[in-house]
């Protein structure tokens, strides 16, 4: 996807990473300012000024009209956002660990948050030329490849919000003919959230190799393809 400063409108491009301050929202920060690909890289998160919490849609909808109001062609946006653990809940070993409570939360942040931030942010997309939403979701999302059990929760809303990212790009193909929405595995990578869980012999990234692949990853993509659920590597996983 190589966008140049300026765009088809003549209006600077710009790109939007959510998730900013989290350890790969911060690396695609970080990557896309040093390309050079983009006039503006917007970062937003909960400390941003406006600040977004996905939990909140109203935050949501205020930053999409900061953006809106900004003289640029949003060619970019990005979701690196998403919820595994804390200091309370911990993925299931067992349905005997399933907690409503739990549930609640992976939900909120890993299906219902990103599905309003397609609500709010896909229409920024412009309607001629290349655009990309793509949002991080996860391999353990895939029914198809699910051969262990466990962690119940986040399987879940992560499934869920592969099949909203499905529906989303029926819809944004209809009136953005070139524009792509996609879900992206990043891979194991060493991070709060996912570092923790690395078992011995996996593929560890940083955030950096992960975000440099991924972008690869969305450099190749077709709009035939929009509407998938793509791995780091560029592998297409099963629903």
């Amino acid at each position: 996807m190589q966008t140049a400063p300026t765009g088809l409108s003549g209006r600077p491009t710009g790109a939007v990473v959510i998730g900013a301050t989290g350890g790969i929202g911060r690396a695609f920060v970080r990557h896309l300012e040093g390309s050079g690909r983009f006039e503006t890289v917007i970062a937003l998160g909960r400390r941003s000024h406006p600040a977004l919490d996905l939990t909140d849609e109203g935050s949501i909808a205020d930053c999409a009209r900061y953006i809106a109001d900004m003289n640029s062609e949003i060619r970019l946006v990005i979701d690196a956002t998403g919820w595994l653990h804390d200091e309370d809940f911990q993925p299931e070993k067992t349905w005997q660990q399933i907690d409503p409570v739990h549930m609640a939360i992976s939900f909120a942040v890993n299906a219902i948050g990103p599905a309003l931030l397609i609500k709010h942010f896909a229409p920024l997309l412009p309607r001629d030329g290349r655009s990309i939403f793509a949002t991080l979701s996860a391999r353990v999302g895939s029914i198809g490849d699910n051969r262990i059990g466990g962690w119940y929760s986040y399987r879940a809303a992560k499934a869920a919000l592969n099949q909203i990212v499905h529906t989303a790009a029926i819809e944004l193909a209809r009136k953005r003919k070139l524009a792509i929405c996609v879900a992206l595995y990043p891979g194991t990578v060493d991070t709060g959230l996912s570092g923790p869980f690395a078992k011995a012999g996996l593929q560890v990234q940083s955030p950096q190799q992960a975000v440099a692949h991924m972008m690869m990853v969305i450099d190749g993509l077709t709009p035939a393809q929009s509407g998938g659920f793509y791995a780091w590597d560029g592998t297409r996983l099963p629903w």
